[in-house]
């Protein structure tokens, strides 16, 4: 495969994964089959997500480690554990796609799997927000855009972030990733959409503070050399 087909892969498997995680913290309300299938095609999307990046991969431990370099490496790693653990916890605990195995679901593999999953999703969502610079830039370079539209942008930003923030409240997802709570708890007359909406928000808001923490690093990196 050629370099302009993976440019141009990169942001469709990126956007497609993105897509499956937010189906996936909606399990209650997929229902368990879905779950599974999305499950297997994160893993597909997964797999072909580093076989793009494959070159990066190669290069991971070369050249100095800068504090970005080391920021990037530990977000990637912490992401791959996450994954797996969700992966493999999920193979046991699964009820349709994977019952041909014959493995036994156990309290302990449905622990580990609620706790990769919204650990991954937060480690995701930081790491989503590496990829900040780029849409930034993307809208930097619309010259055509009036100075009243990009201050609409920044309002529509700040307004995005702070109801994740709520959102990550509201949603309690503290008590998931603490084990406080380990059962999904919905409202009544729960709402798909209003549910992909809040997680959307709460991914955004990750985003952003990983961006925030990436570029201040950075800025720190280009005035100490």
């Amino acid at each position: 495969m050629n370099s302009k087909t993976k440019l141009k892969l990169k942001p469709i498997i990126d956007i497609l994964m993105t897509f499956a995680l937010l189906l996936l913290m909606s399990y209650e309300l997929l229902g368990s089959t879905a779950h599974e299938v999305v499950g297997v095609a994160m893993f597909v999307l997964f797999v072909v997500h580093h076989a793009l990046n494959i070159n990066w991969a190669k290069h991971l431990a070369k050249g100095r480690q800068t504090p970005i370099r080391i920021f990037q490496n530990i977000l990637v790693l912490l992401v791959l554990i996450s994954f797996l653990g969700s992966i493999v916890s999920g193979v046991i605990v699964s009820r349709h796609l994977f019952t041909f195995l014959n493995i036994k679901s156990t309290y302990m593999a449905n622990r580990i799997h609620m706790l990769s999953a919204y650990w991954g999703f937060i480690f995701m969502s930081l790491h989503l927000g590496l990829h900040f610079n780029m849409i930034l830039l993307m809208i930097k370079k619309k010259k055509q855009l009036s100075p009243k539209v990009k201050t609409a942008f920044k309002i529509i930003f700040i307004l995005f972030f702070a109801y994740g923030i709520y959102a990550f409240f509201k949603r309690d997802i503290a008590s998931y990733l603490f084990l406080k709570n380990q059962f999904f708890l919905l409202g009544d007359n729960e709402h798909l959409l209003l549910y992909l909406f809040d997680y959307m928000s709460i991914m955004f808001s990750f985003a952003t503070l990983s961006h925030f923490v990436f570029s201040t690093l950075k800025s720190n990196t280009k005035s100490g050399s």
